[in-house]
C-alpha cells in the first residue's frame, strides 16, 4: 500500500506545489510509482507537469464527489513512474459544497483508497488555507511535510499548523504524524534565514530533512514552461537539492516500512 503524503503549509508561497512535482519525479527516476494529487484549486501542479486543467474532463473533485472512479480520473505525466490526479475548475467551490455531504472530512481519504494499492507514493499538494480541502488531505495523510520558506513571515501560522494537525490526529486520523519539515528558498549567506532555522528546530527539533532547497531562479522558471527542475535545469543546485529530499524521504519509507 502506499504511503500518503500531504504536503501542507497554509500560506501560500513556500514551495509546496515544487515540492510535490520535484519530489515526486525525482522519487519515480529511482523506481517508485507516484500518484500526485492536486488538491488545489489553483492547480498549480496539474500545470507545472504540462498539463491544460480546464481541459481535464474529469479530476480530483469528481472523484471525491463521487462522479466517477478515482482511477478514471488519473492521468499519465509522460515521466517515468508518475501519474496524476489532476485538479479541475470545478474544485474552486468544494469547501462549500462538501459541508453538508457524509463523511465530508474522509471524501479524499475513500478516494484514494481505491488506488492505493497501485503506487509506493500518494504526494497530495494542498491548497494554502486550513480549509476543508485540508482536512481532508490530513485525514488521509500517513504523514504530512511541511515546506517553511526561510524568511520570518513564513514561521506565522506554524503554530495554528500544528494545532491543526493535532486535532485531526486526536479526532480523525490517528495515525498521522510528521515526515518532516523541508526549508525552501534558503540563502545560506542570510543571518535571517538562520535565525529562521533556529526558530523551527525549537518546533520540530528531530523532523527537519538534511536536504535544504535553496533560492534558485530555475526553479521559479520551470513550471511556467510546464516542465520539472530535472526537465528546466538538470544541473541546477534546484534539482540536486530535490533528488537529495526524494532519497532521504525513500530512505525513511524503507527504513520505517
Amino acid at each position: 500500500m502506499a504511503r500518503v503524503i500531504s504536503i501542507v503549509n497554509q500560506k501560500g508561497g513556500v514551495g509546496k506545489t515544487t515540492t510535490a512535482i520535484n519530489v515526486g519525479v525525482a522519487l519515480g527516476s529511482i523506481g517508485a510509482r507516484v500518484l500526485i494529487v492536486d488538491l488545489d484549486p489553483q492547480a498549480n501542479a496539474t500545470s507545472g507537469l504540462g498539463i491544460n486543467y480546464r481541459e481535464v474532463p474529469h479530476g480530483v473533485y469528481e472523484a471525491i464527489s463521487g462522479q466517477v472512479r478515482t482511477v478514471d480520473a488519473i492521468r499519465d505525466s509522460g515521466r517515468p513512474g508518475l501519474h496524476v490526479l489532476p485538479s479541475t475548475p470545478n474544485l474552486a467551490g468544494a469547501n462549500v459544497e462538501l459541508v453538508t455531504v457524509d463523511r465530508r472530512e474522509f471524501r479524499l481519504a475513500d478516494a484514494l483508497a481505491q488506488v492505493a494499492d497501485r503506487y509506493d507514493y500518494l504526494l497530495v499538494d494542498c491548497p494554502p488555507s486550513l480549509g476543508l480541502l485540508t482536512v481532508n488531505a490530513l485525514t488521509a495523510a500517513d504523514e504530512v511535510l511541511i515546506p517553511v520558506q526561510c524568511e520570518y513571515y513564513s514561521l506565522e501560522g506554524l503554530g495554528q499548523l500544528l494545532e491543526t494537525i493535532d486535532l485531526v490526529r486526536n479526532n480523525l486520523r490517528s495515525e498521522l504524524s510528521v515526515l518532516g519539515v523541508v526549508l525552501t528558498m534558503f540563502d545560506a549567506d542570510s543571518e535571517l534565514a538562520t535565525s529562521v532555522f533556529n526558530e523551527i528546530y525549537q518546533h520540530f527539533p528531530h523532523h527537519i530533512f538534511r536536504s535544504v532547497v535553496p533560492r534558485n531562479v530555475k526553479l521559479a522558471e520551470a513550471p511556467s514552461f510546464g516542465r520539472t527542475i530535472f526537465e528546466h535545469s538538470k544541473d541546477s543546485s534546484g534539482a540536486k537539492a530535490y533528488h537529495r529530499l526524494a532519497r532521504e524521504i525513500h530512505h525513511h519509507n524503507n527504513h520505517k516500512s
